[in-house]
């Protein structure tokens, strides 16, 4: 792709002032205006006849690509990218499933098996293992936390894990159950991992060796059906224990396939590169990747440190890129910042912003004009200097971040909101439509209610609600809850998200509050402020404490009203004088207060973005 990317002006599918419609019939029922069977009452399954399942998908990309790069990945003393071609990729991942086979896993939908592990090309090998042989994939993540990890494997009943390297193997060693009977780790393991596996009865393998002895018999395939089950994702949206949320290839299918519908000329194609850095454990990401393979194009794995992308992406100059709101705050206050010194460069970077953002409204995207080549040139380049197309999901974006990047990147900047339950995607924003702070219509794949909330004063009458869904992308139900699946999807087939939305006048979505007593932050993680209160109440020194974020702000804080006797005590003690108001303000108390809350909070495991 060329470095000179420009857009004249975007044509907008249709008219922005009516970007949904509304299913006849007594309820407000929205639904897309990009498949015209929508209005029966139909969702977008697939866009493809010969391309139903996820097996399905990738194996249509290889012929579309003509073979060309899949999988790429470079470490720190490798400057270029190295890449698995499309066949290479398709043979190895059949060999590894033989492998798993050969050492005691069937071949069945019934069949589950887990991965824990940062994004790298062992994991889609490990995924199209798992296709080639209708086999469920069940992902681990670190913010899970250990109990939780724990939890999963218990109630998944899964015998075989795949893991990255020595230290998730301890991780997973030192509370391994009893159904946990193999490893299969990526990288080396040290001899004292080893044995400690051994001790718990464990085997530990190579992955490379699994690889090696699948590719000496050859297994004949057990290609999956669009019904059949793809992965159990677990979610910790809750208090409790983690949910396991039951995706088929269909749910999966239809959600890639209504974005890619909804892209339209500016869907990827095999000439595509994305970088992948979010993880592969939640849905954003993997419907992204997924959809990258489907149409044959490439993607680039960043090298694991979050710190070091921006070196990852002007080596691997990529196209597409999914993000969240994180990665554009930071973005934002990081040029923001360096701008604050310079009354000069402020203003010059004011005018570009204003500038491009007057070509925004008349829907024109570049990234060519003399502003670009002065001001944004170099913050393009630590983008790579090719993106064409970022997706934002798993948080609101706030307005004005959203701007000053689609003006400051110059590419295609889209908004999505969505549920692992919906297998990511409910809404996306339109292309050509440059007003922030709203999600866009819903998908193709579903349709859209708002419900009242009476105890919240929110009514439809009024356009506001609790966020209904139905539709192909809607999950099969929690793994093993029957319970909680009928309190999430009602007899007629609505699942409740239990967000509160709003129709905007032009027939989108604008997301306003939250039902339950959670939110997430801007890097999508869900807090329970009740849970953390909990905990922290346990100190000596905190009498009440009120716990907040937004899903603006990466972290949390905490207002809290100490315990007047405690605090003066120990004030007396460290010879500190002042009446209780002097003392809330002195540094001291502040920080023992702090340090003692958190060491509470790491007690009780709580993990780092949970802390205040």
């Amino acid at each position: 792709m060329s470095t000179c990317f420009s857009y004249e002006s975007i044509r907008t599918p249709f008219d922005l002032n009516e970007q949904s419609d509304i299913l006849k019939g007594s309820e407000v029922i929205r639904i897309s205006k990009f498949y015209n069977e929508s209005r029966q009452g139909k969702f977008v399954s697939y866009i493809y006849d010969d391309t139903r399942t996820l097996y399905d998908a990738f194996r249509r990309g290889a012929k579309e690509s003509n073979n060309g790069p899949c999988l790429g990945w470079r470490d720190d003393k490798i400057k270029s990218y190295q890449w698995l071609h499309y066949n290479e990729t398709l043979l190895r991942a059949k060999n590894f499933g033989s492998g798993l086979i050969l050492h005691g896993i069937q071949p069945s939908s019934q069949t589950l098996i887990g991965i824990y592990s940062q994004n790298n090309p062992e994991w889609i090998l490990t995924e199209q293992a798992c296709y080639t042989y209708s086999i469920v994939l069940v992902p681990l993540h670190d913010t899970l936390g250990q109990d939780s990890c724990v939890f999963i494997i218990n109630q998944a009943e899964i015998s075989v894990m795949i893991c990255e390297d020595d230290k998730k193997c301890n991780f997973l060693l030192s509370k391994a159950p009893r159904c946990l009977r193999k490893i299969i780790v990526i990288k080396e393991t040290r001899s004292s991992t080893q044995q400690r596996a051994r001790n718990r009865g464990i085997e530990l393998l190579k992955f490379s060796e699994v690889e090696k002895l699948g590719s000496q018999k050859n297994y004949p395939e057990v290609p999956p059906k669009p019904a059949d089950l793809s992965t159990v994702c677990y979610t910790s949206g809750t208090t409790g224990s983690p949910k396991g949320v039951m995706l088929t290839h269909q749910n999966v299918m239809s959600g890639i396939s209504a974005v890619l519908l909804q892209l339209g000329e500016f869907r990827p194609t095999q000439h595509d590169v994305m970088i992948s850095f979010l993880p592969l454990a939640q849905m954003l990401e993997r419907c992204c990747e997924n959809g990258m393979y489907m149409v044959g194009g490439s993607v680039g794995f960043f090298s694991g440190d979050i710190k070091t992308l921006s070196d990852d992406m002007k080596i691997l100059k990529p196209t597409v890129m999914p993000a969240v709101p994180r990665l554009l705050n930071r973005l934002y206050d990081k040029i923001r910042q360096e701008l604050d010194n310079s009354f000069v460069k402020r203003t010059l970077f004011n005018i570009g912003i204003r500038s491009k953002e007057s070509d925004l409204k008349k829907c024109i995207i570049h990234r060519n004009s003399i502003w670009d080549k002065t001001l944004f040139k170099k913050i393009q380049e630590e983008m790579g200097g090719n993106l064409r197309l970022m997706i934002v999901g798993s948080a609101p974006l706030a307005g004005n971040v959203m701007t000053f990047a689609r003006c400051v990147l110059g590419c295609l900047i889209l908004e999505g909101y969505g549920q692992t339950e919906c297998c990511a995607p409910i809404t996306l924003t339109l292309q050509g439509d440059c007003i922030p702070e709203h999600v866009g219509p819903p998908v193709a794949c579903c349709c859209i209610k708002l419900i009242d909330v009476p105890e919240m004063e929110y009514y439809t009458v009024n356009n506001q609600g609790e966020i209904c869904v139905k539709g192909a992308n809607i999950f099969a139900g929690y793994f093993k809850n029957p319970e909680l699946s009928a309190e999430a999807i009602d007899e007629h087939g609505w699942h409740h998200t239990g967000d509160i939305g709003m129709w905007l006048l032009n027939g989108t979505l604008k997301i306003i509050d939250r039902k339950k007593q959670i939110f997430k932050l801007s890097q999508g993680e869900y807090i329970v402020p009740e849970k953390i209160e909990n905990i922290y109440m346990k100190s000596q020194y905190v009498h009440q404490i009120f716990v907040y974020g937004e899903s603006l702000k990466s972290c949390i804080v905490a207002v809290i009203v100490p315990d007047v006797d405690i605090v003066k005590c120990w004030a007396t003690e460290n010879k500190i004088a002042g009446t209780l108001s002097v003392l809330c303000a002195n540094i001291n108390v502040k920080r023992l207060i702090l340090e003692d809350i958190r060491n509470w909070g790491n007690e009780a495991g709580l993990k780092s973005f949970e802390q205040v």
